[in-house]
């Protein structure tokens, strides 16, 4: 064999190599889009420690971030203090801010049922009580990881036709996820006992 067959065997091996590599890599890719993952919580936590506690707190995916997201918004009527501190949390090296309380005051108040309609078994009928264990699905779509870093997934609502979305953000330096938006707070079909078309 000639120096220039062994070149060309080289380098036909080599792009055979990356060819396999990228087709890899984009199935990797569509497999993400299409995505979604179900958590399950016993309980949803109350403050920040219980929120640490779960196993999805280690924040190595956007799903588990997502998740958490609407968990810890479920605290909202009690307790908005606590609810502040575990979004804090999730938004890592960014603290909410005061806009962002406002937008969360105004989508919230008097309308706790609609963090707790992204759960399993959560209805208009039912005044979006979910069932226990508290079941949630994010999802992904095949724009969800468009740009380097970023992430927008979706939750179902039960009271919604469309599902709704979370922007997070990951920090290369850690792995981890953080949330940066929270947009699934739109208006839902009203429970049962409050519309009065009902």
């Amino acid at each position: 064999m000639g120096i220039f067959d062994f070149l060309k065997k080289q380098a036909d091996t080599a792009l055979r190599q990356e060819a396999a590599k990228a087709l890899q890599g984009a199935a990797q890719s569509a497999a993400k889009a299409g995505s979604s993952e179900t958590f399950t919580f016993p309980a949803l936590p109350a403050d920040l420690a219980q929120l640490k506690a779960l196993p999805e707190a280690s924040l190595d995916s956007p799903y588990k971030t997502a998740a958490l997201t609407v968990a810890a918004l479920c605290r909202f009527e009690e307790d908005e203090d606590a609810v502040h501190e575990m979004l804090n949390f999730l938004k890592g090296p960014e603290d909410l801010s005061n806009m962002e309380k406002q937008f969360l005051r105004d989508r919230l108040r008097g309308q706790a049922y609609k963090s707790f309609s992204f759960f399993a078994g959560a209805t208009p009928e039912n005044s979006y009580v979910p069932a226990v264990p508290y079941r949630i699905t994010v999802s992904a779509t095949p724009y969800s990881f468009q740009d380097e870093n970023w992430a927008t997934l979706y939750v179902q609502s039960g009271g919604a036709d469309s599902p709704r979305p979370i922007k997070l953000r990951k920090k290369p330096s850690t792995g981890q996820w953080f949330l940066n938006e929270i947009q699934c707070l739109s208006d839902i079909r009203l429970p049962k006992e409050q519309d009065p078309w009902a």
